[in-house]
Parts: structure tokens; sequence; C-alpha cells
């Protein structure tokens, strides 16, 4: 009997790594191990692996503890954990798409301005959000007079890379800014000037890449250092939208960014609430940043094509407040394992093999839209 294949669709340098096992922050045996339990056989591949027409494709499988490179069929139902930069990868897939497979999170970097705006199309989420709008020189000019901090970051960046914070500083302003663009930078600069007239400096990064500027939000913090939330919302077995777990990042000593990438820490919220927060009813606490996020996903869910898997920044204020930073299409879930959540982590990767399952049993075709 053919076994029933799930594609896991990923880049090349996790496809490279597959065949020795050092895949680092992908968990692969979780997949399989998932697979076991319901019935699926889980296979490996790149966007180059499938051919126009050919209704086979060469992929990894693990088998007799090894994973192995076999010609199988293309898979019904595809988890995209893989990032593509333009139109033309986004062609491709949409060609799957009409074809037949079901692909979830088959587009998985949009752009912050644009979920941002999403996200406003729903009135109850709009308090939540901060005031976020394209960086032109007339926008952070109207900001200046509104805001004496804001957040200046690349539109589709991660990991906090390329994130700068603008301040007003006496009869001034200061921007703090990375001194390298690397996901691991290590170096912060200050660059003050008076405005309303913004530094080249900062024209000339606008000019490379297109940057969001975003009210600096109120967060609460953790032995003075601010903090926020890692949220993993994922569809399951059931189709539902549910939430996975939930891991606070505080940012280290001096920063303003909470990102692990740039020296932010990884904690559980509890002991964070317990003790710093005593007058909060945490049970509550928790309980509306879940019923926040799952709102999150179910908006960007029936506006994004099949989103299934997603990672949300969500912070709060010293009052418990919830408030959305920005959304992962392809959430790395290590943060989850490095805070000691060991079965939220395992769970982040067993959810979308059992939605697979869930697909498969459904027969439920997606609507495929642009990104």
């Amino acid at each position: 009997m053919q076994p029933s294949y799930v594609g896991i669709l990923i880049n090349d340098k996790l496809y490279s790594r597959l065949s020795t096992g050092g895949t680092k922050y992908e968990a692969v045996g979780f997949y399989v191990e998932a697979g076991a339990k319901y019935g699926l056989t889980p296979c490996f591949f790149r966007i180059q692996d499938v051919r126009s027409g050919n209704p086979c494709i060469k992929a990894f499988v693990k088998e007799n503890g090894r994973f192995i490179r076999k010609t199988i069929p293309m898979p019904l139902v595809i988890h995209n954990r893989a990032i593509y930069p333009g139109q033309r990868e986004h062609n491709e897939l949409s060609s799957w798409v009409y074809s037949g497979t079901q692909l979830f999170n088959q587009w998985n970097r949009y752009g912050k301005l644009e979920t941002h705006q999403l996200l406003m199309n729903d009135e109850s989420l709009r308090p939540h959000l901060p005031g976020t709008f394209e960086a032109t020189e007339a926008n952070i000019n109207i900001m200046m007079e509104q805001y004496d901090k804001m957040i200046i970051k690349p539109d589709r960046s991660s990991v906090g890379r390329g994130v700068m914070l603008l301040q007003r500083a006496g009869d001034g302003w200061k921007l703090t800014y990375p001194a390298s663009l690397g996901v691991h930078n290590k170096k912060w600069l200050n660059l003050k000037f008076k405005g309303p007239r913004l530094p080249s400096f900062l024209k000339q990064r606008f000019r490379k890449m297109k940057y969001i500027v975003q009210q600096h939000l109120p967060l609460a913090t953790y032995q003075g250092k601010p903090f926020d939330m890692r949220v993993s919302v994922q569809r399951d077995g059931t189709g539902e939208w549910q939430v996975t777990g939930l891991v606070v990042k505080v940012a280290a000593a001096n920063r303003f960014l909470t990102n692990v990438a740039q020296g932010g820490s990884v904690h559980q919220l509890q002991p964070i609430l317990a003790e710093e927060y005593s007058y909060l009813p945490h049970d509550g606490i928790i309980e509306s940043i879940h019923s926040f996020s799952l709102r999150i996903a179910k908006q960007l869910g029936t506006c994004l094509p099949h989103m299934a898997d997603l990672g949300l920044d969500i912070g709060i204020t010293t009052e418990g407040f919830p408030l959305f930073i920005e959304c992962n299409g392809k959430d790395q879930r290590y943060s989850l394992r490095e805070a000691g959540l060991l079965e939220e982590w395992r769970a982040s990767f067993y959810n979308p093999i059992a939605y697979s399952k869930y697909l498969l049993d459904n027969c439920i075709m997606t609507v495929e839209s642009g990104p």
C-alpha cells in the first residue's frame, strides 16, 4: 500500500543537512514522530524538486533510522517551511495550488505594513495596534509631532535585523541603530540631529529598501528591561486555531530589542507575573493574551491564503493590556525549547502534521490570492 505522504517544503540549507542530522532549530524528528501517530509519512523537498507536468518528485524520507532521497508522488498536502524572495517563486507555488495541491502557509513573508493594514480592518483590534506607517520623511515628521519615541524597521526583516530606535533627546532627536545589518549585530551607534529634516543616513536606508515607522509601545518590564512574548498559534487536527505555546522574550540590559538573536533572553510568563505583577489577575492575563492571539490569527486567516501556522509577537502594558507588535509566517519555534517548554515545543511540530491529516480527511480546497 502506498504511504500517505505529507510534504514539508524547505530551503536549500536545511535540505543539505537532512542526511547528516544537523538540522539545528528545525526538529524534523518531531515531524516524523507525528507522522507515525497520524498515519502519514513526512517528506522533505525544495521548490526546485517539483517539475511542471511531472506527477512525482524526489524528496527525503526517513526509513530505517536515516533520511534517504527517493522518488514519490507529489503530496496532496504541503506545509511551507521555506522562505522565498520574489514573484517567480510565488507564481510557482500558486501553480501547485491551482493544480489541486493543498499548500498551507503558502506565502509566509508578508510585509509588516500589509499585515498591520489587514488587522486595522477589524475595529475591535485597533486599540491594540501601534500607529504604523511607511517610513517616509513626511510620515516620520508627523510621528515626531505625536510621539517622543518610535521604532523604524525594515518592512520584511526578521529576528530584529536592521531595527532602529528614534527618540527625543533634549531639544533634538537621537537615532540608535545597528552598526551592521547582520543577524547577530553586537554594536550600536547613536546619531543626534535637530529635525525636522532627517539625517542623510536614514534617507539612504529608505532608498535601499522599504521601512516602516511605528509608535514605540509602552511594554511591561522585567527587572527593568522591556519584554514581549512569542505566541505560537496554529491550526490543529480539528482545523481550528489554538495557542500551542507562549514564551517571554526579555531585552538585554540597556537594549530596546527583545529578539533572542539581538541578545534577548527567554523566560516563562508565570514567574515574571508572580515576581513583578502580583497585583494583576494572572490567569485572566494569560487568558486575554490567548484570546487576543486567536483573534489576530483568525483575522489574518480570513485575509491571507491558507495561513495555519503563525508566530505572533505580543506585548502587554503594566496593566496587562495586550498589544500587537508583528506577525511571523515562519515561526522559528526554538524559543519554546530554550524556555524549557518542551511539550509545547514538540506540539509546535505535531500540529502541522495533525492539520495535514485533517485536510486529507476532509478534502478542503483553498483559494489562492496574491502576496
